[in-house]
């Protein structure tokens, strides 16, 4: 049934068992009745724009999406903030230290290796030398008649309702 640490409950130590609950599959402890919900991954990621208007992308150096351009972005650690972790990828991916400006918008993106993770996207304004990071490529601006594609169809709603918000 499960691997490993997800064969036993968390609580009481029983084995798990799948069992319907709120009308779908789900493992469950049938001493205690803990139920182990699998929820999706949190992320966050950075809309940037330089004076030009173009739009910052790094060029993934880990999968998923490797050798792909995308917003910087990355999960967001336990102890931290969506905002924060926001903040920490951009200036782990692109060297450029920013300022949250506002949300964008909050997105799911179906993942092979996480099955679902949630994107909250925020405009960010940033400042510094622009670097890709350890698990960049490379990191560029591009116009928005030259953006390459982009790996996350996440990244690309969040770049036109970027865009769009700019307008406004």
């Amino acid at each position: 049934m499960q691997r490993g640490a997800n064969k036993y409950c968390s609580i009481c130590g029983a084995e798990l068992r799948i069992k319907r609950v709120e009308d779908r599959k789900r493992v469950v402890c049938p001493r205690c009745n803990w139920i182990k919900y699998e929820n999706p991954l949190p992320s966050s990621a950075a809309f940037v724009r330089n004076k030009k208007g173009e739009i910052l992308l790094v060029k993934r150096g880990v999968e998923p999406g490797k050798g792909k351009w995308a917003l910087p972005s990355g999960f967001i650690e336990i102890e931290e903030t969506p905002e924060q972790a926001c903040l920490r990828e951009l200036e782990e991916e692109t060297g450029l230290r920013g300022k949250i400006l506002r949300l964008i918008g909050v997105y799911a993106q179906k993942s092979l290796m996480y099955k679902n993770v949630l994107i909250i996207g925020y405009e960010v304004e940033a400042k510094g030398n622009l670097s890709p990071g350890s698990d960049s490529l490379s990191a560029e601006f591009f116009s928005l008649t030259q953006l390459p594609e982009i790996a996350f169809s996440s990244h690309s709603r969040m770049i036109k309702d970027g865009v769009k918000l700019e307008k406004e």
